[in-house]
């Protein structure tokens, strides 16, 4: 059982350096980067190819593959129910549309949204709707991360004509790749950044 739990241990360590997005790796580098040896990286390797969690390109490099893509869509609903207590607080305390976006390729993906119940008027955001990680308090909060900043971030009009985004990232969290945000077309107050931070936070301690 040792074993197993060591083989199991040290095939997870090949997927997070895989999805750390510097791109393929030799098994050569793998090794050097787990310090152990090619053969025992070669045998991870085809057990996880095998179950389509890795792939191999023309060059022999290693890259994850689609059978994670698989994992990921049975995570968003768990994704969702998770964030969605914070997210109802943040859109009833700063009366805007809160929501909840992921990483996906190159774009952003709302996973989860909630609408205030006391506005007379708010922006109408549906979950699955995507936009490119450059547009958007959403996505430039993820690309702010990648580049380790963990502050909001605030834009107007880059979605939709004159609303107004603010957005945190979800830190904390290797494995996700997120932020926490509103939008609304009204004034946004100084008070609303800070509340959007807290509230990316107390997702990152849900799910942590």
């Amino acid at each position: 059982m040792a074993e197993s739990a060591q083989t199991l241990e040290r095939g997870l360590h090949v997927l997070r350096l895989l999805a750390d997005g510097h791109g393929g790796r030799t098994p050569t580098e793998l090794a050097a980067q787990l310090s152990l040896s090619r053969p025992v990286v070669y045998r991870l390797l085809t057990s996880l190819q095998n179950e389509g969690f890795v792939r191999r390109d023309r060059e022999g490099r290693v890259h994850l593959g689609y059978g994670v893509l698989a994992l990921a869509q049975a995570v968003q609903p768990l994704l969702r129910a998770a964030a969605l207590p914070t997210l109802r607080r943040l859109a009833e305390q700063v009366g805007a549309t809160a929501h909840l976006t992921v990483a996906e390729g190159d774009d952003g993906l709302a996973v989860a949204v909630v609408e205030p119940s006391w506005t007379n008027m708010h922006v109408a955001y549906r979950e699955g709707a995507r936009h490119p990680l450059a547009k958007g308090a959403a996505g430039r909060a993820i690309l702010a991360l990648r580049s380790g900043e963990t502050g909001y971030l605030v834009t107007e009009g880059q979605l939709q004509e004159g609303a107004r985004g603010v957005a945190a990232p979800v830190t904390g969290l290797p494995w996700l790749e997120a932020s926490v945000g509103v939008v609304t077309f009204g004034a946004l107050g100084e008070e609303v950044g800070p509340r959007v931070v807290e509230a990316a936070r107390e997702l990152t301690a849900a799910l942590g």
